[in-house]
């Protein structure tokens, strides 16, 4: 039986408590409901939340939610403990052999290594040896399709530059932004087409964002927040009137108080 009242536990308590909650006589109805699909986006959500935490360099809501993720591994494992799939000893056993087979400089006789962009070429080798990735365009469908897609398409781009197909500068990325938005206005005007081009524009800009060494996402998600500012502003300023306003008028004092909110 879990103790409770214990000043600090640890792993093997975790795996004690999350046993019993699934325990179809014992423990939880909601936890014993669960499945695999069923909480599959919590897992994503939780891993956001511990990204916003770092960003906000808040340390003990990073330890709460660094607890949350684990909870998520847990979760899975024991699931598929009770189905005979595997179990988190498993799980251990199988992320230890990958750090030791990918680590070679580490933990084999390929020669010290100081250089961390070597390091991660070497990881990268190593690992579409594992997969047995021969081609460019198997690397490209190793890519995880449930990622965000500003992240997939960025992925799916530096795989490609693996084979030297990527613009040398930022220009000729810039070059084709141009032409995809003008494809785009030529699929609106014809009443086709127009998801495909929008689609290919969106694609090129992560290409322009990636030879800029930027994060699309969070090139993107500083622009919403940027937006948000800017509005709050315009808001501010028309006060009662903004929902009677005409768009012209709306324009002219975003105008105004854009330059007031830099971000």
């Amino acid at each position: 039986m879990v103790d409770l009242y214990k000043a600090e536990y640890g792993f093997d308590d975790l795996l004690e408590i999350m046993s019993l909650l699934r325990d179809p006589e014992k423990g939880c109805p909601w936890d014993v409901a669960q499945t695999h699909e069923s909480i599959r986006r919590n897992f994503i959500e939780e891993a956001y939340e511990v990204a916003d935490a770092i960003d906000r360099d808040n340390m003990p809501d990073l330890r709460e939610e660094l607890g949350d993720v684990l909870l998520q591994v847990v979760f899975h494992a024991q699931m598929a403990k009770e189905a005979g799939d595997f179990d988190i000893g498993g799980v251990c056993t199988d992320i230890c052999r990958k750090l030791i087979r990918r680590h070679p400089h580490v933990f084999g006789s390929s020669g010290h290594l100081t250089d961390p962009g070597q390091t991660l070429e070497l990881w990268e080798a190593v690992k579409r040896e594992e997969k047995g990735q021969q081609t460019y365009t198997d690397a490209m469908n190793g890519v995880a399709k449930a990622l965000p897609a500003l992240t997939y398409a960025e992925k799916i781009q530096r795989r490609a530059k693996r084979s030297g197909f990527d613009w040398p500068t930022v220009d000729g990325a810039l070059d084709k932004l141009r032409e995809e938005t003008d494809e785009l206005s030529q699929a609106i005007r014809a009443g086709s087409g127009v998801e495909d081009e929008l689609g290919d524009l969106l694609f090129a800009a992560v290409n322009a964002a990636r030879k800029l060494e930027i994060d699309p996402e969070d090139a993107l998600f500083r622009a919403s927040e940027k937006f948000k500012k800017r509005f709050a502003a315009l808001e501010q300023a028309a006060g009662d009137k903004l929902s009677s306003m005409e768009l012209p008028d709306m324009i002219v004092l975003w105008d105004s108080v854009k330059g007031q909110v830099m971000g």
